[in-house]
């Protein structure tokens, strides 16, 4: 274990998702969001692969012994990505960022509803103030709509749509991971998301110029890098030291937006998202206190020699 190790493992993590993020933006005016999926996920597969092989985790790291899990995470988890794709062409980055915060807090519930986890008043109380918070970060594209805002509006639509599909599918990596490793989840998504994608092909997709497509290639190359970073963080250090750096990722889209698409975040969003950040941060304190409190459990129950 090494803290520091998983923590800046984490924040690269971050601040590459929010970059292949950025680079999708940059293309989603010309090129449709499940063209967008195919091509984030299948140049994630050869960085995932030569990890895999570096690691001398190629052959077993592939197996699994529940692949219709792995298909419905799939399909679920794509979804979410062309959903989040589609937000990203209508509204700015750090909305898009701030409205999927709302996917861990969705976990809470759906995990509560469909794995019967037991969840206490402190952590739906937590939920209910982040999705307070989420409310307000909808509330100016949702209040008045009109011609000039109906676009705005339906990124608003699609990004939440993606924050709940994405929390679905953390219920079934939940599900995953009790038989499956970490590396054949990563990469069957890959695999799956790639398959799914081509399913959108007669809903309009681009021959993209040279730049678009030198953009799309970099954003798979991203996100398998970033899959790596993200994984090797949670082998370094605990979930409860590494989960708070997740927020991280607000700042980084606040300056990648405001550098790069001239995007200012008002003080509604802002503000918005803050109470989500401190909803999520609070549940992540939650799920320390409970680990440390079911761990002196255990060590008071384990025989004395």
């Amino acid at each position: 274990m090494s803290p520091l190790r998983g923590i800046l493992f984490k924040l690269a993590s971050v601040l590459v998702f929010i970059a292949m993020a950025a680079v999708i933006k940059a293309t989603a005016e010309h090129v449709p969001a499940g063209e967008a999926v195919f091509f984030r996920s299948f140049f994630a597969i050869p960085v995932i692969l030569v990890w895999l092989g570096w690691q001398r985790e190629l052959r077993s790291g592939l197996r699994v012994a529940q692949p219709m899990g792995h298909v419905w995470r799939g399909v679920v988890g794509t979804a979410a990505m062309g959903l989040g794709f589609a937000g990203l062409g209508l509204l700015p980055l750090p909305e898009v960022t701030a409205i999927g915060y709302a996917a861990p807090l969705l976990t809470v519930v759906f995990a509560a509803m469909f794995l019967g986890e037991e969840v206490r008043l402190f952590r739906l109380s937590a939920v209910a103030l982040g999705m307070v918070g989420v409310m307000i970060v909808l509330s100016p594209r949702l209040g008045a709509v009109d011609q000039t805002t109906s676009g705005e509006a339906l990124g608003a639509v699609v990004t939440l749509m993606g924050a709940t599909c994405a929390a679905l599918a953390q219920v079934f990596v939940r599900k995953l991971v009790a038989t499956e490793r970490t590396s054949a989840i990563v990469f069957w998504f890959s695999v799956t998301a790639s398959v799914l994608s081509l399913a959108t092909l007669p809903f309009g997709w681009v021959w993209p110029s040279s730049t678009e497509a030198a953009f799309l290639v970099a954003a798979g190359v991203l996100g398998g890098f970033g899959q790596i970073f993200l994984t090797s963080g949670y082998r370094y250090a605990d979930a409860s030291i590494v989960a708070p750096f997740e927020y991280a990722s607000m700042i980084f889209a606040l300056a990648i937006g405001y550098v790069f698409f001239d995007e200012v975040p008002t003080l509604v969003m802002l503000g918005g998202a803050a109470l989500v950040i401190l909803a999520g941060v609070l549940i992540i304190w939650r799920e320390r206190q409970l680990g440390l409190e079911r761990a002196r459990q255990r060590k008071a129950m384990t025989p004395q020699g």
